[in-house]
């Protein structure tokens, strides 16, 4: 999946976090801050690059703010500031039929 345009997902809020995603160098660029990077810094990392494969997408810097948001959560925000970015709306894959 090709990133087409900036898209964000996600909120601020506690539990929550924001995902920014645009166009890359060729490559992903992932920054990350995160309330609780000491504790879970390695885990966000490893969820975000895992969701990115899983929609094929190869090309991105994507931006997240954590506010301590559980794995799941930190999937669908990937996810949807993707299908954003893609401009996909429709027949989303959603409830864990990404693999």
């Amino acid at each position: 999946m090709e990133i087409e345009k900036a898209a964000v997902a996600g909120t601020l809020e506690s539990s929550d976090c924001m995902v920014t995603v645009e166009d890359g160098d060729g490559n992903i660029d992932l920054v990350l801050e995160s309330t609780v990077i000491h504790q879970y810094g390695n885990q966000i990392r490893h969820v975000v690059l895992d969701t990115l494969k899983s929609l094929g997408v190869q090309n991105v810097k994507i931006k997240i703010v954590d506010k301590g948001a559980l794995d799941c959560t930190i999937r669908a925000r990937v996810e949807a500031a993707v299908y954003r970015s893609a401009g996909q709306s429709e027949q989303l894959p959603w409830g864990g039929a990404i693999r």
